[in-house]
């Protein structure tokens, strides 16, 4: 019986509306991997806080609500879905108050903790479902979630592009902002990792990104 062929797991990190999101569920429909939108996953624990009435400066308050949620995945299709406490989180994560706030609940060490092994357990979600591999897109997973992952590449744009690309979407994010609380931050901060594949998107369209990244992803398994 031939050798099953190696898991591939692709990190692509990136600040807002650089496209990652874009790119990695072009690349999870190109090669069958399963796709985690961390930025979801974030987005679905500020929303839970707020819904909750907890501020991201009561620290008190927002360990309390961490030891009463459970995450668990819910796969649909190529995707890996967030739920809390067994609902899955839905639009209300795309909304101005969640915008607003998810980059200050981001920063918090403990919230993050939350999330680190969640997010490092979608590689079993994605065996378990029988994924060629998986393709995980976010602020830190290069650098922090899968440091060691086959491939990594880092999504970059010019602030204003990324802004009209929002507005295209319907959707108020000041992206200058949030790079900026982002990359400050002391835990997991937003920056290119040592290796990574660095792709200036601002003048390329989302197939010419998908084609330069796919190529790469393509030759790695060539070889695998």
């Amino acid at each position: 019986m031939p050798a099953a062929p190696p898991f591939l797991i692709v990190a692509i990190d990136g600040g807002a509306a650089a496209g990652k999101s874009s790119t990695a569920r072009a690349l999870s429909d190109k090669f069958h991997l399963l796709h985690a939108d961390t930025g979801s996953y974030f987005r679905g624990l500020t929303a839970e806080m707020l819904r909750r009435g907890v501020a991201a400066r009561d620290l008190p308050a927002v360990r309390k609500a961490l030891g009463e949620i459970r995450l668990t995945t819910r796969v649909a299709g190529r995707s890996a879905h967030l739920r809390i406490n067994g609902r899955e989180v839905g639009d209300e994560i795309r909304s101005g108050s969640v915008n607003a706030a998810v980059s200050h609940f981001a920063a918090i060490p403990e919230l993050r903790s939350a999330l680190v092994a969640y997010e490092r357990g979608q590689k079993e979600v994605a065996q378990s479902h029988a994924f060629r591999g998986l393709v995980m897109d976010g602020r830190d997973i290069g650098s922090v979630i899968f440091p060691q992952a086959d491939l990594r590449f880092y999504l970059h744009a010019d602030p204003a592009e990324r802004a009209r690309r929002r507005a295209v979407e319907g959707q108020a994010d000041a992206v200058a902002e949030r790079d900026r609380l982002d990359s400050s931050r002391a835990t997991a901060p937003l920056s290119c990792p040592p290796g990574a594949i660095s792709i200036d998107s601002t003048h390329l369209s989302l197939e010419e990104v998908v084609d330069r990244v796919s190529a790469l992803v393509a030759e790695r398994l060539a070889r695998s």
